[in-house]
């Protein structure tokens, strides 16, 4: 390299307080006019699109539904998440998503509004903070630049307008990166165990998945903070006692709980949070087993569950529509952007933004390509914040290089990339506006010559080039999100797009009581009784259906599918004895059915009492015993 070019390369490296790209002209600490306009005008946007029509998905899962709906009855069911009022189980995940939707409807009484505007306020909150974030190290304008792609990333739009616990994730990983980002720059501790607070309650929201961040969080702070090899370690170990502390706790509280004044823990095998976290939704996602189907077993060509492992998976069809619009020119930037700063001191702030949000982006798409056990399209909001930052700093980077030619051509590849295959993903589904992706096509090759050949480099051509550069990058991940935004969505695995999508358990209406409504008269029978529970049935998706109609708790058997061994068959007798749950609901409404104890159960239901018909629904009179 000549010394022309390490003396440029060295200047990307350079953070915006410093000096401009050319090393030249020193950058004024001011703000620019444009920016406090622009981030209200990012804040607004974001909060019309997240809050708008935010009933329409109805329930959206009814599973975490229902146990919402609970947590608004009963302030056990809420500290657990359990599926009841009566406390019979929990969620599989644990509550803390279910604590702000729990509270949300004891402030403004239960209904899809006050359940959800908890998640559109996360998605918000994510925005703000990731914009935040970036900000600090790469300027305004790389700020914007990624919180404006994660409100436009589609599964974005999706999650952040439903029920599942990922809104919350995404809100506690970004807060945990903005305190990272505060802890790098003047070495604090303080910062870094916040950092490791969030991450810590990430735990509480998806267990595991919360952790994925850990490495690049790490990485960044003993790389770049400025002090010495000792304090950092020791900081970044404080960190790691702050993240087990603020997850560990309600571990110990609800092992140490007895478990005969508890609902029984969903997901585990022996009834304990340690068990749910380490099995079900931990090693099991990871290489399968324990209740995990997925890319190596059931499912794996089912795009709900992922599609097969690999590479590819990201850039598939389950994956790719939701989250992989600006993944290519992400994936290129960082490697530009790692290249062009490796001779530049250790504490340099474009080099640890791109191993923050790189790493992030790593190794998550990574654990998420070759996960064996199960795994939603959903799950890919939690890698959308590694690529809008990646690529947000990247570009920035890349423009302030205009002089350069190398940062010319990789811009250029990255708009022309990004424009290239949103083309393939718009063809996927030739039906909904044709003619977008030819608008990305033409605009995207536009973009790229006039970057390629410097035309930025002149003043007047730089707002149309730049202009022209967005539509060709954002354009079609806008469309869809906006189209995903606008679209009511329903069941277990919801999934972005211009229609109501869902694949899997829990499809359509969610299941149970195949897709349809509880009659009326099935509604009043469950409201007029007075017990610990109205009704029973296996398995989540019949009973939450018949919970969120009639406003009474009924015991999920088995939770989710039916599977796990709660209540047994003789727990279930003692409550039926002693009068604490009034009908069995079989047939459809038994959700998936047939699991360990559900069947034991249904059997003895059905040799030993009353069948009647409530509104053309098969019902057991557990009052009413045969003989």
């Amino acid at each position: 390299m000549s010394t022309a070019t390490a003396a440029t390369a060295t200047d990307i490296s350079t953070t915006p307080s410093e000096t401009t790209l050319t090393g030249t002209t020193p950058v004024t600490k001011r703000r620019p006019r444009w920016e406090l306009p622009s981030s209200i005008a990012l804040l607004v946007a974001t909060a019309v699109l997240y809050l708008w029509d935010l009933s329409a998905s109805g329930m959206g899962n009814q599973f975490y539904a229902a146990a919402a709906q609970a947590g608004t009855q009963d302030w056990k069911a809420l500290f657990f998440g359990s599926l009841d009022a009566g406390n019979a189980i929990t969620v599989d995940k644990p509550p803390a998503a279910l604590w702000l939707m729990g509270l949300s409807g004891r402030l403004f009484g239960f209904s899809s509004f006050s359940m959800l505007l908890p998640q559109a306020l996360a998605g918000i909150a994510s925005v703000w903070l990731l914009y935040r974030a970036v900000r600090r190290w790469s300027g305004p304008g790389a700020g914007l630049l990624a919180g404006a792609g994660l409100a436009l990333t589609p599964v974005a739009a999706l999650m952040f307008k439903f029920n599942n616990p990922d809104a919350l994730l995404v809100l506690l990983l970004v807060a945990g990166a903005y305190c990272t980002v505060r802890a790098v720059e003047k070495a604090g501790v303080t910062w870094l165990v916040l950092a490791g607070s969030a991450i810590g309650f990430g735990f509480l929201t998806k267990m595991l998945q919360a952790f994925l961040v850990l490495p690049a969080f790490a990485l960044v702070y003993l790389v770049a903070a400025p002090t010495s090899p000792l304090r950092r370690w020791l900081h970044v170990l404080a960190a790691g006692v702050a993240v087990v502390v603020s997850a560990g706790w309600y571990v110990l509280v609800a092992d140490l709980w007895p478990a005969l004044s508890r609902p029984y823990i969903g997901g585990s095998t022996d009834n304990t949070v340690l068990d749910l976290a380490l099995g079900y939704n931990g090693l099991g996602r990871i290489f399968g087993g324990d209740g995990n189907g997925g890319g190596g077993g059931g499912g794996g060509g089912n795009t709900g569950f992922g599609g097969e492992t690999g590479l590819s998976r990201m850039f598939g069809a389950a994956f790719g529509p939701e989250v992989s619009w600006l993944l290519p020119a992400a994936l290129v930037g960082l490697v530009a952007g790692l290249w062009f700063t490796r001779r530049a001191p250790r504490t340099d702030r474009t080099r640890a933004g791109l191993l923050l949000w790189g790493g992030w982006m790593v190794v998550t798409a990574l654990v998420f390509s070759y996960m064996q056990g199960t795994v939603h399209p959903y799950y890919a909001i939690a890698l959308a914040p590694g690529i809008v930052g990646t690529a947000a700093i990247a570009a920035r980077e890349l423009w302030r290089g205009k002089g350069y030619p190398p940062a010319r051509v990789v811009l250029a590849s990255m708009v022309a990339l990004t424009a290239g295959w949103s083309f393939v993903l718009l063809s996927w589904d030739g039906s909904w506006l044709p003619w977008l992706r030819w608008v990305v096509a033409i605009t995207g090759v536009l973009a790229a010559a006039a970057i390629a050949m410097g035309a930025h480099v002149f003043s007047k051509a730089a707002v149309p080039v730049a202009i022209l550069a967005l539509v060709a990058s954002l354009g079609a991940t806008a469309m869809y999100t906006v189209a995903t935004a606008a679209t009511a969505h329903s069941g277990s695995i919801p999934l972005s797009g211009p229609s109501s999508q869902s694949s899997g358990m829990g499809g359509g209406m969610g299941g149970g009581m195949g897709g349809g409504t509880v009659s009326d008269e099935l509604v009043a029978a469950l409201q007029a009784t007075s017990g610990r529970w109205a009704a029973a049935s296996t398995g989540s998706q019949g009973a939450a259906r018949l919970q969120l109609a009639s406003g009474r708790p009924v015991m999920a058997i088995g939770g989710f599918t039916g599977s796990d061994p709660a209540p047994t068959l003789a727990q279930f007798q003692a409550y039926v004895e002693s009068g604490q749950v009034r009908y069995y609901i079989g047939g459809e409404g038994g959700g998936m059915g047939g699991g360990r104890g559900g069947g034991e159960i249904a059997t003895w239901v059905q040799e030993n009492f009353t069948q009647v018909t409530i509104g053309g629904q098969t019902v057991y009179d557990l009052t009413a015993p045969l003989g």
